[in-house]
Formats: C-alpha cells, structure tokens, sequence
C-alpha cells in the first residue's frame, strides 16, 4: 500500500503532520477521524521524495553563499503562506539549489521532516549553513504558529547582512585593485628591469650603495628561484591564515582593527548595527532575552563585541538590564546605544528601539564606505610615492657615483 504524508488538525486546532500507509485518502481520513483528527493535506510520500544525486560534484569545505540562502528563506516563506506543505516546498527549494552541498542538505531535511522531526530539529544537523540564529528563531515559529512571520523577519536580517557586506567589499576593492597592481608591477621591474643593470653595474666595477644591493638581490632571487619565492609566500599565507583561527592571533587582529584610524570607525559601526539588528530579529521572534543575547554573542566576529555581549547576558541573568549590563563596554559601543536601549526597555519596545539603531548604523556605515575610496587614496599614494622613490634612488644613485667619478 502506498505511503501518505498527512496534515491533520484536531479539535482543539492543533496540527500534526505524519506519514500513514493506506490504500487511499479516503481510507487515510476515516483513519485520522478515529483519532480525533481532521485531515487537511495528504501527499503521496514517493511524490515529495526525489532521487538524489548520485555523485555529489559540490567539495565539502564550500559554504553556501548568503544570496542562496536568502533566495531560500524568501521562496519558503511564499510557499508556505501558499499553502505549500512544507516537505513539498522543501523539495522545489532544493531542487533548485546552485550548491551541490546545499541541494543536499536540504534534501535530508525535507526527508527527516517526513520522517516526523521538526523543521527545526532537522536544520541542527547542518550548523555550517544554518547557523544557531536561524534554528532558534525557526523553533519559535513553529512553537507560535507563527513560521511565516518569523521567515519574513529572517529574510530581512539576512539582506540587511547582505547590504552591509556588499558596501564595505565595494569600498575594499578600489585600494585592493590598486595594491595588487602596484605589487604586480614592483615584481615585473625587479624580474625583468634590475637584473639587466646589475649586469651594468658589474662590468662597471662599482661599488654599490647598500639599498641598490638589496633591490639587487631580491631582483636575482625572483629572476632565478621564483618557485621558492612562491613556496614561502604559500608558507607565510598558511601561518597568517592559522593564526587568525587561533584564540591569541584573533585578538591581536581584532585589537588592530580597532585601533587603525581608517577602519575602526567602519568596524565599530558595523558591529553596533549587527547587534542590533540581530538582538531585534531574535526578541520579535519571540526568544528570550538572555537567550537572545547569548546567541548574539555567538555570531559576532570581533572577539571584544562576543565577550562584551556574552557578559552581558550574564549579568542579565542574574537581573540587571541590557542597557545597565553594556555600561562598561562604552569604549566600542557608542553610548547612543546604550542610551536608546535604557529607552527602549523603560518603553517596552526594546525590539523597535534596537531595529531603529540598527538602521541608524547601517546608514552610517554606508556613508562611511562612500568616502573610505577619498580617504584612502592619498595614503595608497604615499605608499606608492616611496616605493618608486626607493627603487629610483636604489639604481640611480650608482651611476651619479659613476658619473661624479669621471
């Protein structure tokens, strides 16, 4: 007999979801009616279930893109204010995935779900896609009936999260163009140009300031071992890429950040609105607020904002309010934060108060990224200035000696 997926509410207004073989429908309702349930929707099981593939082309250490996942989040919700049940919307979602490793994810979810486990059981097997924010606020959707509501308020935080990334990639590149060019063109010069008036400089018989001897050296270096230069610079990639996952080296990266001029101010401003926006997504949902801040805490970058909140949720715990509990962390978080979230828990509107911030400082990270390319570019000049200014006095200077000389 085939195998029924079934949406059935009881009495009460309940619902449940489940799998049933039966012959048919209407052998599946008089079934559900002597449990006391009404049926709502039935599938047939082997319809919502698709092949899979059977060799995954995706590599396991690829994420998923936050594009994907909104794109998502905004279909699903769609589909489920559709009347979509939701193994079926999970099954036209995946089967339009890009992502080889998200296609399958959400595949095994969809069949987990079948199988009776909630959606939010089912999305804490796949942490490296949904992460702990995402699979409380879909917890309490399900637990309100209100899963719909909560994909919206999703949806939102994952574009303004979106938005945010995409200004400050889009000030990054013009520096970053820049540098990459200015190093490609330092490493041509040194190949191609300074052996050539080495081989001068040697026939001349000269002696050579220290600096041309230097250039000189590192131009015959690149010129005749190449590979050993890019094997260190593979080396020193490495060592830069695990200090960085190291406790001791993310501080120092994050306390740097923090303290150089140009980026401080887009690093502070940028954590401040992240906060923000996601401690609101989390209290509109419905999360407690100790709970909320503790996921916070969890998916803030910077280590300093992940103990400040962390903390702070301790002391919220033990009966402080948030706005008293991030009073001694005024040095990165600006004291207008604190003075509106005071505002906001005196009000009760704690969750409006913080999404308000959190668009204050997306529109000045904003503002900030427009003039980050003006600011930058006379430092990116100065660099640039010294070192042509150190390679032409590094190979001129031998010949004024040679002419002076003469």
């Amino acid at each position: 007999m085939p195998k029924y997926f079934y949406t059935a509410q009881s009495l009460k207004g309940e619902s449940k979801s489940g799998v049933l073989e039966v012959k048919d429908k209407h052998q599946l309702a008089r079934a559900l009616r002597q449990e006391g349930l009404i049926l709502i929707r039935a599938e047939l099981e082997e319809k919502l279930k698709k092949p899979r593939p059977k060799f995954w082309a995706g590599l396991p250490f690829f994420g998923v893109s936050l594009t994907e996942k909104i794109f998502f989040v905004r279909n699903l919700r769609v589909m489920i204010s559709a009347g979509l049940p939701l193994p079926r919307a999970l099954g036209t979602l995946a089967e339009q995935a890009k992502s080889q490793k998200f296609k399958k994810a959400i595949f095994n979810i969809r069949d987990e779900i079948v199988q009776g486990r909630s959606f939010s059981e089912s999305l804490e097997k796949y942490p490296n896609i949904f992460p702990e924010l995402f699979q409380s606020m879909i917890r309490m959707g399900e637990e309100s009936g209100t899963l719909e509501d909560i994909l919206q308020t999703l949806s939102q935080q994952m574009e303004r999260e979106y938005e945010l990334k995409s200004k400050i990639q889009g000030a990054m590149i013009y520096p970053a163009v820049i540098i990459c060019a200015m190093i490609g063109i330092g490493i041509l010069m040194l190949v191609m140009v300074v052996p050539k008036l080495a081989e001068t400089f040697e026939e001349l018989d000269i002696e050579l300031p220290m600096t041309t001897k230097i250039v000189i050296g590192l131009g015959n270096f690149l010129a005749q071992q190449w590979y050993l230069a890019a094997v260190v610079l593979a080396i020193l990639f490495f060592l830069f890429w695990r200090l960085t996952k190291t406790k001791a080296g993310k501080k120092i990266i994050d306390t740097l950040v923090l303290k150089i001029p140009i980026i401080s101010p887009i690093v502070r401003k940028t954590s401040s609105a992240y906060t923000a926006r996601t401690l609101s997504s989390l209290i509109t949902a419905g999360v407690p607020i100790v709970k909320s801040l503790e996921i916070t805490s969890r998916t803030l970058g910077n280590i300093y904002y992940k103990s400040a909140i962390a903390e702070a949720a301790e002391k919220v715990r033990k009966g402080e309010k948030i706005a008293q509990a991030l009073k001694p962390y005024e040095n990165i978080y600006p004291s207008i934060v604190i003075q509106m979230v005071a505002v906001g828990e005196e009000t009760g509107e704690t969750s409006n108060v913080l999404k308000q911030l959190a668009e204050f400082f997306e529109e000045e990270v904003s503002n900030a990224t427009k003039n980050l390319a003006a600011v930058i570019e006379p430092v990116i000049m100065i660099i640039i200035g010294a070192a042509i200014g150190f390679f032409a006095v590094s190979m001129v200077q031998p010949m004024y000696s040679m002419l002076g000389a003469l």
